[in-house]
């Protein structure tokens, strides 16, 4: 392999057989053995914390329960009726903060069941045997769109799909899966976010529509015409500015960006990364953004947030990992301008950050400067509107309880909307929720 100069961005930097290894599965699933071993720790809860802590209320104990008999279509059939993304969620949910977080095995420092890691094994073979736990209504002649391919237009589409109504899935890109196919990490979900979706179309009544956008040939209008409800998962499309000077040096980007292309990436060694990269922010996107570079090859890479640990998006097990890795985490600092030499990305000047007596962050004044060949930002991402969206409230699509919008039999859900938390099983939850009160409202 050719030397490289140092501040290059390039691909080749690892061989294929360590690539392979970096991005292979990294949690892998549990055999047998271990899942009756794992199940038979459960307490089988009445009142479990666990369903509550369940954006989606899946019945944990029933399933673990189901599991400790062999019974794995029942186990399936117990998760899968409350997410029909299980499989992804069992995978990509921080489940650290949400089931395990909640499980009574946390009490005296002892280890919570191994929940997600249960729901994988209960639900693994669904996709590989293309078993169909569901079956179609008889069709009621209603048909609905969906626009946006995502995790909540998905969960969405297949709940109306079971009621018998027929559903065409608007989706932009060429792909459908939104998050959970392009903004993942990859060693996550290796191979298998098409491989749910090809199992949850499967049941029928559903067809998808790719290169769609709303607002630019899709309008909403000639939507609410020629169908009796439209469904808007739209995820949030706009990533938002550091605004600072240099922020358009070549080897600055959007780490969104950066992750969609490595999950479409077929041969990650054709793949560039810097020998030094930056991250720049506190959530999920920036530790995967990170990890990966890391995985790539990058020789250095420094994740720098505002503020503390404790107020970082991404939990505490995903900063541990990213640690592990040999990611170095640097806090209280903000960027202030990017760097150059001859024109490309050198560093970027950062500041220190303290919080003041009222509790608003500000700068020191102290400043400090990181080498960079390579920033990757992920400071956020926003809703996009686009001219005929629906109200909008803090940013996102107003929705009532029932996730009505401000216009007439149009529904939406996900991201898009906003709430509780932004992760897939949240989404999921939404798509569902809204998929119930549009059939409610057909039926009449």
């Amino acid at each position: 392999m050719t030397r490289l100069t140092h501040g290059d961005i390039q691909a080749g930097r690892l061989s294929a057989e360590a690539l392979a290894e970096n991005f292979a599965d990294v949690a892998p699933p549990l055999d047998r053995q271990q899942a009756l071993l794992a199940a038979q720790r459960c307490f089988y809860c009445y009142d479990a914390p666990c369903t509550t802590a369940c954006p989606t209320g899946i019945d944990i104990p029933s399933f673990i329960k189901r599991i400790s008999t062999d019974n794995l279509k029942g186990a399936a059939t117990d998760i899968l009726s409350a997410n029909i993304l299980g499989g992804s969620c069992a995978r990509v949910c921080p489940t650290e903060v949400l089931c395990e977080g909640a499980c009574v095995r946390n009490i005296d420092d002892d280890k919570p069941v191994q929940i997600g890691a249960l729901q994988r094994y209960a639900t693994d073979w669904v996709y590989r045997d293309g078993a169909q736990l569901f079956n179609r209504k008889p069709d009621t002649g209603k048909r609905i769109a969906v626009v946006g391919a995502g995790p909540a237009g998905l969960s969405c589409a297949h709940a109306l799909a079971r009621e018998g109504h027929e559903v065409v899935i608007f989706e932009a890109r060429s792909k459908p899966g939104g998050l959970n196919e392009y903004g993942i990490a990859a060693y996550k979900v290796p191979d298998f976010a098409q491989a749910e979706i090809d199992w949850l179309l499967a049941i029928g009544g559903i067809s998808l529509q790719p290169g769609y956008t709303l607002g630019i040939n899709l309008d909403l209008q000639q939507l609410r015409e020629n169908f009796h409800a439209v469904f808007l998962g739209l995820g949030l499309g706009a990533v938002n500015a550091l605004g600072i000077v240099g922020e358009d040096l070549p080897g600055v980007r959007d780490a969104v960006d950066f992750i969609a292309e490595l999950r479409q990436c077929t041969d990650l060694s054709t793949l560039p990364v810097g020998r030094r990269v930056l991250v720049i922010g506190g959530g999920n996107t920036a530790i995967d953004a990170a990890i990966q570079s890391r995985r790539l090859g990058a020789e250095e890479v420094t994740l720098v947030y505002r503020r503390g640990p404790e107020s970082m998006s991404a939990t505490v097990l995903e900063q541990a990992f990213a640690r592990d890795e040999g990611v170095r985490i640097v806090h209280w600092a903000k960027p202030v301008a990017m760097r150059a030499h001859e024109g490309r990305l050198s560093g970027v000047e950062f500041e220190y950050t303290e919080v003041d007596g009222s509790g608003r962050l500000r700068g020191t004044g102290e400043t400090f400067t990181l080498a960079a060949d390579s920033v990757l930002k992920a400071i956020g991402q926003a809703f996009a509107p686009s001219p005929d969206a629906p109200a909008l409230r803090h940013g996102r699509i107003a929705v009532d309880a029932e996730f009505h919008t401000t216009i007439e039999r149009v529904w939406a859900g996900g991201d898009c909307v906003g709430g509780k938390l932004d992760l897939t099983v949240q989404a999921v939850e939404d798509g569902k929720r809204a998929a119930a009160s549009i059939h409610q409202e057909l039926s009449r």
